[in-house]
């Protein structure tokens, strides 16, 4: 078993790479990889981030087939399907290392965004409650006449919106909570830069 901590960093020297177009990984490992887990898995950290066809989790931390339990939904959102793949992971695989990771630029963040300020509702009822499951965490960060506008806004919502859902499977879950307690599960939030590639490890840390 995988500490959070070795995760952790498994992931950083992972994006560092990445950053720097030293990526390790190739067609042929990757080939012979898939054969030997056929029979089973052992990643070593779980990943609920964006769907944003900009950020895959396995070429973002240079990673491989079987390295990392990936979970992708518009927002990174938590709903109950989402608890429940990271319990399971946890659980089944030993998995110490949860990351909540958004993005800069996040549409689904921007439309919760232009929602709150325009007072209105998506026609579709399914993204409505993505975007519903974001507004919440957002709200305050429009009470100030004198805060942050465009760009600035949307980044500051970015990681608003991070903090929130690690928040809600921090406390949201008796499984995950008693891995934190017991079995010392790490859940953090990182941001990724769309512009440098690079990944910002900053929220959940002691």
């Amino acid at each position: 078993m995988i500490s959070a901590g070795t995760a952790l960093d498994r992931l950083r020297q992972g994006n560092r790479r990445f950053v720097t177009g030293r990526a390790e990984r190739d067609i042929a490992a990757e080939h012979a990889r898939r054969r030997e887990l056929l029979e089973d898995q052992a990643p070593f950290a779980i990943l609920l981030g964006c769907s944003d066809s900009r950020v895959p989790a396995e070429l973002v931390f240079d990673q491989g087939l079987g390295d990392l339990f990936v979970i992708r939904v518009a927002g990174n959102i938590v709903a109950p399907s989402q608890i429940g793949s990271i319990e399971f992971a946890a659980e089944r695989f030993g998995v110490r290392l949860v990351v909540v990771m958004g993005h800069s630029g996040c549409g689904a963040v921007q439309a919760a965004l232009e929602q709150l300020q325009r007072q209105t509702e998506t026609t579709s009822p399914n993204l409505g409650f993505i975007v519903n499951s974001i507004k919440p965490g957002l709200s305050h960060l429009l009470e100030n006449p004198e805060g942050p506008k465009g760009r600035a806004l949307l980044d500051k919502a970015v990681r608003e919106n991070v903090r929130r859902s690690a928040n809600q499977l921090r406390h949201g879950s008796e499984i995950l909570e008693q891995l934190i307690r017991e079995n010392g599960l790490k859940i953090i939030g990182a941001n990724y830069s769309l512009e440098t590639g690079e990944v910002d490890f900053f929220d959940g840390f002691d």
